[in-house]
């Protein structure tokens, strides 16, 4: 007789391929959807009717198998499959895709979610935040640009605010010195006329400039008074006009303080020792109370003090006079050359910095000692002088010693690290400074580091998922690191829509690192992962449960002939 049975087991024969038909359709409607995960659901046979469990043999007979009759289908479970979709370039360095098994990790609030779709922008306060709002988690840096691993953070890219500035390091120089040239044997000397003090003696570097008398007056009149400066404008050095410079009178203003003024001004450096005529560097006054001004070796040293040069100013700022007036005793000679280049503080403002070479000496056969003497109108008060020193070049041109030199210029009051320090390379391995026979010399900075304030401009994503910054000054910089989650069973996870997943009971707990480390993958820029969805699969899948949904409906439909059969015997 007919059995209501196979109706219910037609049921659920309808009933598993309509699931299954959801499960074909969501993975149908996905096809384009970023990075999006296939689905596949499993079918298990329902518990059965058991009719005999069967016997085991006998002496006499065999055994018998189990007499079962199966109740239906029933649905296993469904799976995912994390099998990587393709990656279409985009042309925007911003999308990011995962070459691997990793996901990236992305907040909401307090919730930690993971995922595969890359598609980040910045938002309104420049955080990466997937199409959703979540952001993105990762290392952030330092104040030095610094990865600092450990903790994740949101990060940050503030392109058109993010600054920087770099102080410089290393200069190298690359020219000839002219070994043939002019060996140095003086400098300039420069005289001025002797200084009388109020009582008509001689002054001396201890006198108070209120007490010097001015001789364009009769009567013991002093020259200066307190509150006016003493302002040196329009002098020259090797033909370059120096900065203009002021001393304040005081109550307690020396000649001493006037002469040190003058060596900072003119950028005299006193440390060289005698010149080779037997003239000391520096501004000196004598017994006669005459000054002498003598500058160091070299043309490029060469001072030029006219009449207008020394001025005495009003504490108004006006002009009173020009009190005093030089004499050109000698001329600095000596081959020598000087190249001014610019360099950057920690804040990224200009310093600019004079390098002067000058032939101290020749020696037949061991070649030649020159002088270089650094100076910077940029230091902080009024003194030109940075350095000096020799550097010695063999026979064949190449540098005895071929250490780079340091210097330091003093930046007090310019809100940079001071003193600002940095390298002059003379042999580096791209720029090299020789001394050989030429018509003249030749000196020149190659390269040096250091930049002025630069903005951040754009960002990429290396494969480490390190991202690194472009500012608009040339410089890169590491602004942070994706890092990537990686858990032993992906399967495991629950997604919870929007291409987000969420930690579920079976899928272990994440490991979180950087990209390309314990087999998380690479990160591609300028890329999206794919659906995996494979389509023509799809539809197979979806013949086969239409089929299977027509096959029990068959059942059902041959079950209710059967019980119209026999309701039909009992009329």
């Amino acid at each position: 007789m007919a059995s209501t049975t196979a109706m219910f087991t037609g049921l659920t024969g309808l009933s598993g391929n309509a699931r299954s038909l959801d499960v074909i359709g969501n993975n149908i409607a996905n096809v384009n959807t970023t990075a999006y995960k296939s689905n596949r659901m499993l079918f298990a046979s329902q518990f059965a009717r058991n009719l005999s469990l069967g016997s085991e043999p006998s002496d006499t007979s065999g055994g018998s198998n189990p007499a079962q009759i199966g109740l239906g289908v029933t649905i296993a479970g469904t799976q995912r499959n994390f099998n990587p979709g393709s990656l279409s370039p985009t042309g925007d360095s911003r999308d990011l895709a995962i070459d691997g098994e990793g996901f990236f990790l992305v907040n909401r609030g307090a919730q930690r979610f993971y995922t595969r779709a890359g598609a980040f922008r910045q938002d309104s306060a420049n955080n990466l935040v997937n199409v959703t709002g979540e952001r993105l988690q990762g290392y952030g840096v330092d104040a030095n640009f610094n990865i600092v691993t450990g903790t994740l953070t949101d990060l940050n890219v503030p392109v058109g605010q993010l600054r920087l500035a770099e102080a410089t390091t290393d200069v190298q120089f690359t020219g000839n010195l002219n070994a043939g040239g002019t060996v140095a044997t003086r400098g300039s000397r420069v005289t001025f006329p002797a200084l009388l003090d109020l009582t008509a003696t001689p002054a001396t570097g201890a006198t108070l400039l209120t007490n010097i008398d001015n001789p364009a007056i009769a009567g013991n009149q002093a020259l200066f008074a307190t509150g006016q400066t003493i302002q040196l404008n329009g002098a020259e050095k090797g033909g370059k006009q120096l900065a203009t410079a002021s001393l304040t009178i005081t109550a307690t203003t020396t000649v001493n303080d006037y002469l040190t003024f003058m060596n900072q001004a003119l950028g005299i450096d006193t440390s060289t020792g005698p010149n080779p005529d037997g003239f000391t560097p520096g501004a000196t006054i004598d017994a006669a109370g005459v000054v002498t001004v003598v500058g160091n070796i070299g043309t490029i040293n060469a001072l030029k003090i006219d009449q207008n040069s020394i001025r005495q100013v009003s504490a108004a700022g006006t002009v009173l006079s020009t009190p005093f007036t030089p004499t050109n005793v000698a001329t600095a000679d000596g081959e020598s050359v000087r190249h001014t280049f610019v360099v950057y503080d920690s804040l990224g403002s200009e310093v600019r910095v004079d390098l002067a070479m000058t032939l101290q000496s020749r020696t037949g056969g061991n070649g030649t000692t020159w002088r270089y003497f650094v100076e910077s109108a940029d230091a902080a008060g009024i003194d030109l002088r940075v350095g000096t020193g020799t550097l010695d070049f063999d026979s064949s041109g190449r540098a005895v010693n071929p250490q780079p030199l340091s210097v330091t210029v003093d930046r007090t009051g310019s809100g940079a690290v001071t003193p600002l320090t940095f390298d002059l390379n003379f042999n580096s391995p791209t720029a090299l400074v020789t001394a050989l026979a030429d018509k003249n010399s030749t000196l020149a900075a190659k390269f040096q580091n250091g930049t002025p304030v630069g903005v951040l401009n754009s960002y990429s994503v290396g494969s480490d998922g390190v991202i690194t910054g472009s500012f608009s000054n040339g410089q890169t910089r590491k602004v942070g690191q994706v890092v990537l989650a990686k858990f032993s069973n992906p399967e495991g996870l629950v997604d919870v829509g929007s291409n987000l997943f969420a930690v579920g009971p079976n899928s272990g707990t994440p490991i979180i690192t950087a990209p390309t480390t314990s087999g998380t993958g690479k990160i591609v820029g300028g890329a999206l992962e794919q659906s995996n969805v494979d389509l023509a699969q799809e539809f197979i899948n979806m013949i086969l449960a239409s089929t299977g949904y027509s096959a029990s409906s068959r059942v059902i439909t041959t079950t209710d002939q059967l019980v119209q059969q026999l309701l039909a015997i009992g009329r």
